[in-house]
């Protein structure tokens, strides 16, 4: 089965996309590869299997390797005599802006190449925590508490300490603070807003219990992964993440009750269902006196989640079979005929 790995874009997580590709390789033996590097100025690159390690980018020795275009059905890498065509579906993980925006898939959308990942819409969805918040609401998903600020309105915050502050649309726990102090607000504010005009408050919730839950969809139905418990202090933060994106080796199953898992797995259902088909999804949870809160979706998660399944490779061939048709319209030009018969012409 020949699959194309694209990751990098120009984003805040643009180095965890290189980790997660490189952690995806050695995930996909029995594949054959492909791997396309979209760099900060948006220009494209074929890689070597032999040159997948971090220190081709870091160098910026990619900028030697072939160049890639956009075709309809393909990239495209030029020759001296013609051109070869990478006709193939693609796995989309670059993380964060570009990957989990929306740009990229409607990309792939326009030049009609097949892809593993949330489509435009799921993306709008999943990538900004308030729209999530909107999101869940309209479904009749409960989530954490919450209030939103903007840079040009940055006013008083009115949830109590202790609270959470994250930017909106950043994920890695990248420029997130929990507060416990008034004295550490400003700062944390600062910081937040580094990174994006638009902020999310949370309660923070002590010893919150937390469980990670990923699927995908086949033939109609929703496939689940084990539920992880992640292991934690007060929170991970962005080395602890980075780390999570390198996750290879399977980990162990959450060991809670058969009802709270189809609680979790209901709940999963119902936030997957008739958005994210075609895309490998991870959704946190936090668990407050029995009732499940969704924290998060991660619509492009950190290696795919593949420590998360046990046939990983079985995953991704499964999702290839299943990834939704993309319904175009013929153009006939019927009407402009009609109109133009109309006048004689």
């Amino acid at each position: 089965m020949k699959l194309a790995i694209l990751f990098g874009g120009a984003s805040y997580e643009h180095e965890i996309s290189i980790v997660s590709a490189i952690t995806i390789k050695e995930k996909l033996h029995n594949f054959t590869l492909e791997f396309i590097f979209c760099d900060q100025d948006h220009r494209f690159y074929k890689i070597d299997d032999k040159d997948m390690i971090a220190k081709t980018f870091a160098s910026g020795a990619h900028k030697k390797m072939p160049q890639l275009s956009l075709d309809n059905g393909a990239f495209v890498q030029k020759k001296m005599f013609g051109s070869e065509r990478l006709e193939m579906p693609v796995l989309n993980l670059i993380h964060g802006a570009d990957g989990e925006d929306g740009t990229m898939a409607s990309l792939l959308d326009f030049f009609d190449i097949a892809y593993i990942g949330p489509r435009p819409t799921a993306s709008v969805f999943s990538y900004d925590k308030m729209h999530t918040k909107w999101f869940a609401d309209a479904i009749g998903v409960k989530t954490v508490a919450y209030e939103s600020m903007h840079s040009s309105q940055r006013g008083e915050i009115k949830t109590a300490l202790p609270f959470i502050i994250k930017p909106a649309r950043l994920g890695s726990s990248i420029g997130v603070s929990v507060i416990k102090e008034a004295s550490e607000i400003e700062y944390a504010l600062d910081v937040a807003f580094e990174f994006d005009d638009n902020i999310i408050i949370e309660p923070f919730i002590e010893g919150v219990k937390e469980y990670n839950l990923a699927g995908y969809s086949a033939n109609g139905e929703v496939n689940y992964s084990i539920v992880e418990e992640p292991q934690k202090n007060e929170f991970l933060d962005f080395d602890k993440k980075y780390l999570d994106f390198s996750r290879s080796s399977s980990v162990s199953e959450a060991e809670i009750s058969a009802a709270l898992v189809t609680k979790l797995q209901s709940t999963f259902k119902t936030i997957y269902t008739h958005m994210f088909e075609g895309a490998l999804i991870r959704c946190d949870f936090f668990v407050v006196d029995g009732e499940v809160l969704l924290n998060e979706i991660n619509p492009i998660p950190g290696s795919m989640a593949n420590y998360l399944f046990s046939d990983f490779e079985k995953v991704i061939n499964t999702l290839l079979a299943n990834l939704p048709q993309q319904r175009r319209p013929q153009v006939n030009y019927q009407y402009i005929h009609s109109i133009n018969q109309a006048k004689g012409k």
